[in-house]
């Protein structure tokens, strides 16, 4: 049995997201909140989430999403990032599809598109994506209580510079 989790998991590809990829997206969207942010409250519903995804996120941002191909053909959208010029709006994974180096490689589409910098609010509870950002050289240059965002959640403004 090979070792090799590519092997396994089929071959993951990135693409341009289109706009019948909303309903998966926010899908994928609500269950890695889910699972990495439990504290989270839900300010909007499924049904609110999915118009903000397919009225705003896909047509006003720039969206990468990694697809899964099995083998048999079947495939799955397993993550995205969305850009917005310089402003990494949002990274997801779905909750299975972590620790893979999906993640890695949306960061890496995502460097490429804005290749001068990157800037990027994450919530200061979330220990994972802090971890993640600040392993691919990000560095965190503000912190706030959290009346910027809906969730009231304190957050920590990041950046990236090509330059170091």
């Amino acid at each position: 049995m090979p070792s090799d989790d590519r092997t396994h998991l089929g071959t993951v590809r990135l693409r341009d997201a289109r706009a019948d990829d909303a309903d998966p997206l926010t899908r994928l969207f609500l269950a890695s909140r889910a699972a990495a942010m439990p504290y989270l409250p839900r300010v909007h519903s499924d049904e609110a989430t999915l118009g903000w995804m397919t009225h705003v996120v896909l047509p006003d941002t720039e969206v990468w999403v990694a697809e899964l191909h099995e083998e048999e053909g079947a495939s799955e959208i397993v993550g995205f990032v969305s850009l917005d010029g310089e402003e990494l709006e949002h990274l997801y994974l779905s909750p299975g599809a972590r620790r893979r180096g999906i993640g890695t490689r949306l960061l890496a589409k995502a460097k490429e598109r804005s290749p001068e910098g990157l800037a990027l609010h994450t919530f200061q509870r979330n220990a994972g994506a802090r971890a993640f950002y600040e392993r691919h050289g990000f560095t965190a240059i503000g912190f706030s209580d959290g009346g910027r965002n809906e969730e009231g959640e304190p957050d920590v403004r990041y950046r990236w510079t090509a330059s170091g």
